[in-house]
Parts: C-alpha cells; structure tokens; sequence
C-alpha cells in the first residue's frame, strides 16, 4: 500500500462500521477484526480511537466546508446560498449515514469530550455561514427586517440538525432529503 492509503482504509471501515444501525460496539478491537489487523497495527497510524473519529471528524469539515465555499462563490443572492447550504448539509448526510451518527456526537458518545467540542464548533461555523448568508440576503432586500439573521440561521441549522437526528434514529430509514422543497418552502424566511 502507498503511505496513507491504509490510514484511509482504517477511517473508511470506521465510517462503514457507523453505518450499521444496529452497530456492535465501535471497539479497536471490532475495527482490527474488520480490517483483519492487529489493534497494534490500528495503533502504529493512529495514536488513540479518538484520533480516529478526529480523522473522520476533518474529513466532514473538509468535504463540507470546500462545498459551502464554492457556494458562496457562485451564488450572489443570500437565500439562495442559504436554501443552497441545508440542501448540501441534507444530502450530506443522507450519502454518508455513518458521517451522521459523528455530526450528532452519537458515535462520540463514551468517547473523548474534546471531539463532542469540535462538532459543536463545526455546528457554529454552520450556523455563522447561515447567519452571513441571510445577512447578505437582508442587506439586497431579500428577507424582511422583522427577520433577525442570527435567530433565523439558529431555527434552521436546528432544523438541519433534527432531520440528522430523525435519520439516525430511524435506523437510516427516514432520508433526511425527504420533501426537502415542501419544507424549504415552509422555513424560507
């Protein structure tokens, strides 16, 4: 194997050991049987499980955000950048089902708290994104004055993040993108 490819090899069988609704325990233990490794093995890439998820954890940061980036580069109008953003967000995690049981710290559960910390950083820097693209969307006259950009960006990255929590705990059943148009026309501020 090429350097990292076996790093990624580890990560993508964590993230698939996710995806199981009615997963065993996430051990090292499970993970170096999965692999057919050593747990020593895990250990010589990763130092710790928690450097594990902090692998995972990089990855949805890095996939999401160069996404959110590029639409904000290329759609000028606020709400549409908005409505643009939970759509990504939604189908984010309807792909990527393992990716969903980290972004609502279910798999961080009886893991190291310092990785629960870094998704709620990553849940603020969602919602600042929200909260500057509905500001945006105020300053062109495209949202109404009575509609407060922080409160409004709070309700819907809520809202993102229910839907998260409904396919979880549905066993991947409920898609997080069902009726995601009828909805979005409810929460269109």
């Amino acid at each position: 194997m090429k350097p990292g490819e076996r790093r990624n090899e580890i990560l993508q069988t964590l993230a698939a050991m996710l995806e199981e609704p009615q997963a065993e325990k996430t051990t090292t233990a499970n993970l170096a049987r999965r692999l057919e490794l050593s747990e020593a093995a895990l250990y010589r890439h990763f130092a710790s499980k928690a450097q594990m998820f902090e692998g995972l954890i990089a990855f949805i940061e890095e996939t999401l955000f160069t996404r959110i980036n590029r639409i904000l580069d290329e759609r000028a109008d606020g709400l549409a950048q908005v409505e643009s953003v939970l759509a990504l967000l939604l189908a984010f995690s309807d792909k990527n089902p393992g990716m969903t049981r980290v972004l609502i710290g279910d798999a961080l559960v009886n893991e190291n708290e310092r990785l629960q910390s870094r998704i709620n950083q990553l849940h603020d820097r969602l919602e600042a994104t929200l909260r500057q693209s509905l500001r945006l969307a105020a300053s062109g006259g495209g949202l109404s004055p009575a509609v407060n950009p922080g409160t409004c960006a709070n309700v819907l990255l809520c809202y993102v993040i229910g839907r998260w929590h409904q396919f979880a705990k549905s066993g991947f059943k409920r898609s997080p993108m069902a009726e995601w148009e009828q909805q979005w026309a409810l929460l269109r501020p």
